[in-house]
């Protein structure tokens, strides 16, 4: 089957899809975000940030056992050494996951909707299953960088097959960090890959397998879109965003769906292991 979301794909390794949601879920997505915040749990709080490697939650089994749990990551910043808050607690999350799509019946309903399924049908997936899935705030001034990446570093499947979706539930711009891609960057293979540490008596149970490569800046295509849009994001395409500057916050949702059928193996040293008794929610299956 072909189409032309799954050329444009192929093309750019992103599609823009306004009006995705309609004002309505993004107002429900939007206040249940908000409502997480203040669920959050106000002892063991954890650090949560891409850059500082001392600091990771890469020796943390809280990150690597949230597959199928609701659990909450701090902005850096937002936590003092003792575990106190030092910021309002509605802006202190960086996010919420990994499997609110599981676990929340407001996140489920736009994760398992017919629009998505048609989307995943549309790119010629045969048994996509949703893997995981986030909530992030990108908070004014203290929403921290998300270093340029390919989400296959981190949900790699053999051969690859991750997509993201990325839902904006308020508008987003240069200066509160909007998603910067680019383009074309997925068809240049998997850059590296975060794995599950081999050496057994380090104290990092998940490491990096290569450095960071260098992408100049000038490579990048920022998107600039508004509330309600869909960024549907190729595993190998590099994006990234930058700190939130702005006043003003850049809430998101977003999960990953992964082929489940035609020989593709999802990588054992993944970050992400579905429990034995929990596997991967399955969208559809294709019947020939």
């Amino acid at each position: 089957m072909h189409s032309k979301l799954l050329d444009e794909l192929n093309e750019n390794g992103f599609i823009v899809i306004e009006d995705f949601l309609t004002p309505e879920e993004v107002d429900s997505l939007y206040q249940a975000g908000r409502a997480l915040c203040m669920e959050a749990p106000q002892t063991n709080r954890k650090i949560f940030s891409t850059i500082k490697a001392e600091d990771a939650h890469s020796k943390e089994l809280y990150f690597m056992e949230s597959g199928d749990k609701v659990r909450y990551f701090f902005e850096k910043g937002a936590v003092g050494e003792e575990g106190q808050l030092l910021v309002d607690p509605m802006i202190a999350l960086n996010k919420v996951g990994h499997a609110l799509h599981v676990e929340h019946s407001t996140f489920n309903a736009v994760t398992f909707s017919n629009r998505v399924r048609e989307i995943c049908w549309q790119l010629n997936f045969n048994r996509p299953a949703v893997c995981q899935s986030m909530y992030i705030y990108k908070n004014p001034g203290i929403g921290g960088e998300v270093i340029s990446h390919q989400d296959s570093w981190y949900l790699h499947t053999d051969p690859n097959s991750a997509v993201g979706f990325w839902f904006a539930l308020e508008d987003c711009t240069l200066q509160n960090g909007c998603l910067q891609f680019i383009k074309g960057s997925h068809k240049s293979g998997v850059h590296r890959r975060y794995v599950r540490n081999p050496d057994k008596d380090a104290n990092e149970l998940m490491v990096y397998d290569r450095a960071a490569p260098i992408y100049p800046q000038s490579s990048f295509t920022p998107l600039q879109v508004s509330k309600g849009t869909c960024i549907i994001i190729h595993g190998n395409v590099v994006h990234k965003s930058e700190p939130n500057r702005s006043q003003k916050s850049r809430h998101a949702y977003t999960f990953h769906v992964i082929e489940t059928e035609n020989n593709v193996k999802y990588s054992e040293d993944n970050w992400l292991q579905a429990p034995q008794d929990k596997p991967f929610p399955v969208l559809f299956e294709r019947k020939d």
